[in-house]
């Protein structure tokens, strides 16, 4: 299975890993099957992704996904974060193999599923912005 360099880098030099204390909106996504797991906070001012990490237990597909997800949306309006989609994700990496492709699934579900605790926290409902989040197949 070949990786391509950018896939290499964000797995060896992960950027935005660690945790957010008081984030204001934490979301976990996970695939049973295949054991990844993807933690997101975000501190989010004034309808800005001022700052975001991820926590990730998986494959170095997973870490590189997770990670070059933070580096799209960091500093960047929720709305830009709502509109990521897992092929930007992988466009931003160079490409995945065929197998990997539903670790950026898992990245893009885990930004939706922060994104939906913030909003629920904000008293809102987060289906009106996101959607229906869904279980990522392997």
């Amino acid at each position: 299975m070949l990786y391509s360099d950018k896939v290499l880098e964000h797995f060896t030099n992960p950027r935005n890993v660690g945790e957010i204390e008081n984030a204001d909106g934490v979301g976990e996504v996970g695939n049973a099957k295949c054991g990844d797991i993807m933690k997101m906070y975000l501190k989010i001012d004034n309808g800005v992704i001022e700052d975001i990490k991820f926590k990730t237990f998986g494959c170095g597909a997973a870490i590189a996904t997770s990670s070059m997800a933070t580096e799209l949306i960091k500093g960047k309006p929720i709305e830009d974060a709502l509109k990521l989609t897992n092929k930007e994700v992988v466009e931003a990496l160079d490409g995945l193999p065929e197998v990997k492709l539903h670790c950026s699934v898992l990245a893009e579900q885990a930004i939706k599923a922060a994104l939906s605790d913030y909003y629920t926290r904000q008293g809102l409902d987060p289906s009106i912005f996101i959607g229906e989040l869904k279980e990522v197949e392997h």
